[in-house]
């Protein structure tokens, strides 16, 4: 408790009247002990109190205040007196009573440099200062509370803990910087509590903590103040964890989303994050995965948007448990072997009204003009990456999952959507930029400032971007004139194959192309391959419903497309459910549909994914040289007529070649020569048309002689069968 006080000689009633309105922005300048030359004012300002005293804490000694002018306000003068600590101890209306210590008799916690840092952008670890956090100042315990509201006229904290009444706990506002703050003496631990913010305008309205750690379960919205205390044991995994090996190593994600994995049999809507950890690591290990990718798990207040539109950017979302249960999630996959990608959302926020949508009563975090700040397809705001607090926030935010939460990824979402001014926009719907053109040229400094700095604190940490566009170089370093992305979803390919895989084979060899271009541009960036949750939703059907033909066709033609990404160049991305043949679109209301393993296509299908998941990571050559082009080689990419392609996957070595051939039609090819770079045998490795996965059983059981003549410009071929509906793979004998 600091003695270091500004010398008061008379209160100044115009200053009691704004704190009795509640329209005060520094109530420390009136409340607490001030000196005035050898005596001491104590003023307390307790709305609804009948009787206020002090007890001098050293001495023992209570003093009785005198409610003077204003209603609440509590005031007496002690001669010859120095400031001393006390407890205020109160009587209200209602009956009850309480005993604290008076938070208006401390110096503002949060230091000048850290307000620099923060409103230059500058602060990356801005998440240890603002927010609600517990903590010792001069002694006392209690809770620092501090906000960002620079338009605010004045900002109260509101909880149980003063009935929700904003004439109480009011912040001082320090200086120009914009941030309201208050330590609180006590224990605040588990409470409930918001902002309530006066605006310029004189609207009273509340926010909940853009900065808050933790938040209620919806509909309730208000922030929840936690202690992130969690002890890690993940020393093993942190260490070893390099994000440059991942280029070539296996990367196979499971893409996830936590409330619909699966749920509780006991009357519960949804598992806890411990209980998930257990589950989903087991599952993920037995399949042959190597990350999950969480959909969004900050907080936000609709399902139904997966938690694409997110109001606590700080807050693993309650649904699942409290923050130390998320950290337990990561930590146990991790000492499972299991890395964790999660998604993220810059790109736009919702307008709930808790939410930081006009937070202070102005455009805060968005931008003012509606075709700069709003998005027209989501109906939601765009935030405004010129302004240097709102890009701190951003920037802090990813670095804060990374260093509190120890994720190993981040996936961007719509990259896109925030590169371009005209994103989803008609002529005369945006705002060129200074140059003239369509480029968010905030945006993309936002994003080159996100990277640098995630490179260089949390180097191990990938940034994976979701852009559907062709904007250049998003993974090329920074100083080459790159975006610094380790790795960017593959939506060309995705687009491209499921247009083809979707059609009747019968016409497949019109659209030949669709198969093939993506090796035109296949190193132009790092990719991943997706088939994500987006392609599963809002009637674009499940995988198997996407496939054509009958009941078993669409089994073949899932495995032909399931084994032909496994075996094409870049990381993979399978969202959960697809892996065993999910008849039904995606739904987060509804767990997966794990009954289907009764039938043998499912359990055949799941099976097969598993083999494949082992290939792939057994296997170097289809993961080694993922974005070396030296790690691909046609070997006939033009058989359209018979929908069939061919093609070698280099290792670090010769003789960890494969060869690979996919057939789209539903006709066997007996007697077929398929090329070899080498003489010698060859040895059919993998089928996808092997009876224990569904498959006729016309798969190549003996080893493959070559025979020299001329196909497809190489020296030797080997003669084999080509299922119908197949993906086979050869590896040199």
């Amino acid at each position: 408790m600091s003695t270091r006080r500004k010398a008061v000689f008379a209160i100044n009633w115009m200053e009691v009247e704004a704190l009795t309105k509640a329209k005060h922005d520094n109530p420390h300048h009136i409340l607490g002990i001030h000196e005035c030359i050898d005596d001491v004012f104590v003023n307390v300002y307790l709305p609804d109190a009948k009787v206020v005293k002090i007890t001098d804490i050293s001495e023992g000694k209570t003093y009785s205040l005198i409610s003077e002018r204003y209603d609440g306000f509590y005031s007496i003068r002690l001669k010859d007196k120095k400031t001393f600590e006390y407890r205020v101890k109160a009587k209200f209306i209602d009956g009850h009573e309480e005993s604290y210590i008076d938070p208006y008799t401390f110096e503002p916690v949060i230091d000048p440099i850290d307000i620099s840092d923060f409103n230059e952008g500058l602060h990356y670890e801005i998440y240890e200062k603002l927010g609600a956090h517990p903590m010792e100042v001069d002694g006392v315990y209690g809770t620092l509370f501090a906000v960002w509201a620079p338009d605010a006229e004045r900002v109260s904290v509101v909880g149980n803990f003063n009935n929700w009444d904003g004439r109480r706990y009011q912040m001082r506002k320090l200086d120009y910087s914009g941030i309201f703050e208050l330590f609180i003496p006590g224990d605040f631990e588990d409470e409930i509590y918001k902002y309530e913010i006066r605006s310029k305008a004189g609207n009273v309205f509340m926010k909940s903590d853009p900065y808050a750690v933790m938040s209620e379960i919806r509909p309730a919205n208000a922030s929840r103040v936690t202690k992130l205390d969690y002890k890690w044991n993940d020393t093993d995994w942190m260490k070893t964890r390099d994000k440059k090996k991942l280029k070539t190593s296996p990367m196979n994600i499971y893409e996830v989303h936590l409330g619909s994995w699966k749920r509780p049999d006991d009357g519960r809507e949804f598992l806890n994050y411990r209980e998930i950890a257990r589950e989903l690591s087991k599952y993920m290990k037995e399949m042959g995965y190597t990350h999950v990718e969480l959909m969004p798990i900050m907080e936000h207040p609709y399902d139904p948007s997966w938690g694409y539109q997110v109001t606590g950017y700080y807050a693993p979302t309650s649904r699942y448990g409290k923050p130390t249960d998320f950290m337990y999630f990561v930590d146990y996959l991790h000492e499972q072997g299991l890395g964790v990608i999660i998604d993220w959302v810059p790109a736009h926020f919702p307008k709930d009204e808790h939410g930081l949508g006009r937070f202070d009563g102005s455009a805060l975090y968005e931008h003012e003009d509606p075709m700069k700040g709003e998005h027209p397809h989501w109906g939601t705001y765009i935030f405004n990456y010129a302004r240097n607090e709102v890009r701190n926030f951003l920037v802090a935010n990813a670095l804060y999952w990374a260093d509190k939460y120890h994720v190993d990824g981040i996936r961007m979402d719509a990259v896109a959507s925030m590169l371009y001014l005209d994103y989803g926009r008609g002529p005369g719907e945006w705002v060129p930029n200074k140059f003239g053109g369509n480029e968010n040229l905030e945006a993309v400094e936002f994003i080159k400032e996100l990277n640098t700095k995630m490179n260089e604190l949390f180097p191990e940490v990938m940034m994976i971007a979701e852009e559907s566009t062709a904007w250049p170089m998003m993974t090329r370093p920074i100083n080459e004139g790159g975006l610094g992305f380790d790795f960017k979803w593959n939506m060309g390919w995705m687009n491209d194959f499921l247009k083809y895989i979707s059609l009747d084979p019968l016409y497949r060899k019109y659209h030949h192309n669709e198969l093939t271009f993506s090796m035109v541009y296949a190193y132009s960036e790092d990719f991943v391959l997706v088939l994500s949750h987006d392609e599963v939703v809002h009637e674009k059907k499940s995988m198997i419903e996407k496939m054509p033909g009958g009941y078993e066709d669409k089994f073949s033609n899932l495995r032909t497309a399931y084994g032909f990404m496994a075996t094409h160049p870049g990381k993979k991305l399978l969202f959960m459910g697809q892996e065993f043949a999910q008849m039904k679109e995606f739904s987060e209301s509804t767990e997966l549909d794990w009954s289907l393993f009764e039938f043998d296509a499912h359990r055949c299908i799941s099976d097969y994914v598993k083999e494949l998941n082992q290939l792939y990571k057994t296997e170097n050559a289809l993961y080694s040289k993922d974005y070396d082009p030296d790690g691909f080689c046609w070997i006939s990419a033009n058989d359209a007529n018979r929908s069939i392609i061919s093609f070698e996957r280099r290792g670090e070595k010769p003789e960890d070649t494969l060869l690979v051939i996919c057939n789209f039609t539903p006709v066997d090819h007996k007697n077929y020569k398929l090329a070899v770079p080498t003489a010698g045998s060859w040895k059919e490795i993998f089928s996808s048309d092997l009876p224990k996965f569904g498959g006729e059983g016309h798969n190549n059981k003996v080893v493959k002689k070559s025979k020299p003549g001329k196909v497809d410009d190489r020296e030797n071929y080997i003669s084999i069968t080509v299922p119908a509906l197949s993906v086979s793979v050869f590896k040199k004998k």
